[in-house]
């Protein structure tokens, strides 16, 4: 579509201006032009000279004006010549038809209006209106994933995630920050977790094994209809928040799966600390030292089986009980009694959200 939006400028442009001009996409092929002839071709060394850069630059007899929203510029202008007019005349045209793409895109783009639902950017009664003028499929199942690019080489994400995602009517991804990425994927009505967590797995190691890039993705819950994405976008940035806060060693965190996680995380802290004052009344969370919530966590990840966390840690039998006892006498709570177990866990997950201060969405 943005080849012909190009040719009607350079068409009405070309008696104006009385030289040869036209447009070249990121492959320096030749997508609009006043001499029709020319559309197709394609000059390799011009990517070279696009590549990274927006200046106005030179090459066989022509002046050039990169441009586009990214970094790496999408398109250039060509006009025949390389005197000063000729410059001027690139630098107008890549400015009337950055904005006259701009606007199209605002206007009949899906993957825009994709982007201003999730981001809360157009009023709920226009959703609908603007879905059906775009014959947007507002009946699918769709769910976001929010992709955080943790660290990276000079591959970009948004580029490999794109690729994994080919098609346009169906999947949209778009950039929200330098690091933060959105999916919004058509998936099949009721399908598992469990798949949808293999499919950002899939993201994951597509982007370490081959692209030395890490990234943690979060899943929301998956929505009918256009409205709820922006439900679903909050939902995945808070199981990235919440996963950064209780599950800092996974990469994948699903909001259906967060749990007591979640509860806890919505939670005024003016409660959580009062919860850990009463808890805790005998002595404090800090008086225990780093064997013993060490031992406390395997006890835990052993379901309270005193003999099976004694072989996991490698420790006598005795020796486990006598540390159990040791935080009983600390905090007033026995860990092998179910009850007290179970505050014991709630009240360490409300001291590590309290800790780390998480940002609120």
């Amino acid at each position: 579509m943005s080849n012909r939006l190009f040719q009607g400028v350079v068409h009405q442009m070309r008696d104006a201006i009385d030289r040869v001009i036209g447009v070249v996409d990121e492959t320096a092929t030749i997508i609009a032009c006043s001499e029709l002839s020319k559309i197709g071709i394609t000059h390799e060394f011009i990517s070279l000279d696009m590549a990274d850069s927006h200046d106005t630059f030179i090459r066989d007899g022509y002046t050039y004006k990169p441009f586009g929203p990214h970094i790496k510029p999408d398109y250039a202008v060509f006009v025949e010549g390389v005197d000063e007019t000729a410059s001027k005349y690139a630098q107008i045209l890549a400015i009337t038809l950055s904005s006259i793409k701009q606007y199209y895109d605002e206007k009949y783009d899906r993957n825009n209006f994709i982007k201003n639902v999730v981001l809360d950017n157009i009023l709920p009664g226009d959703i609908y209106v603007k879905a059906r003028e775009l014959h947007f499929n507002t009946d699918v199942s769709r769910v976001a994933l929010l992709i955080k690019v943790i660290s990276s080489n000079d591959v970009s994400a948004y580029d490999v995630i794109q690729n994994l995602f080919p098609d346009k009517q169906k999947d949209f991804v778009f950039n929200i920050s330098e690091s933060d990425i959105v999916l919004i994927k058509e998936i099949k009505a009721g399908i598992d977790s469990k798949d949808l967590e293999k499919l950002a797995r899939s993201i994951v190691d597509t982007l370490s094994s081959e692209f030395y890039t890490r990234a943690t993705v979060g899943i929301g819950t998956a929505v009918v209809g256009v409205k709820d994405l922006a439900r679903s976008f909050k939902e995945a940035q808070v199981a990235l928040e919440v996963g950064k806060v209780f599950d800092t060693e996974k990469a994948i965190v699903s909001y259906d799966n967060l749990g007591i996680a979640r509860l806890i995380y919505q939670l005024p802290t003016t409660l959580c600390e009062t919860f850990l004052k009463e808890v805790f009344k005998q002595g404090s969370i800090e008086s225990l030292d780093h064997e013993t919530l060490f031992t406390i966590q395997k006890f835990f990840e052993n379901n309270l089986n005193v003999s099976e966390t004694s072989r996991k840690l490698f420790v006598h039998r005795n020796t486990l009980v006598y540390r159990l006892e040791k935080i009983k006498k600390l905090t007033g709570l026995d860990l092998r009694e179910f009850d007290h177990a179970i505050i014991f866990k709630i009240a360490l997950m409300v001291k590590k959200y309290l800790t780390s201060n998480p940002v609120k969405f």
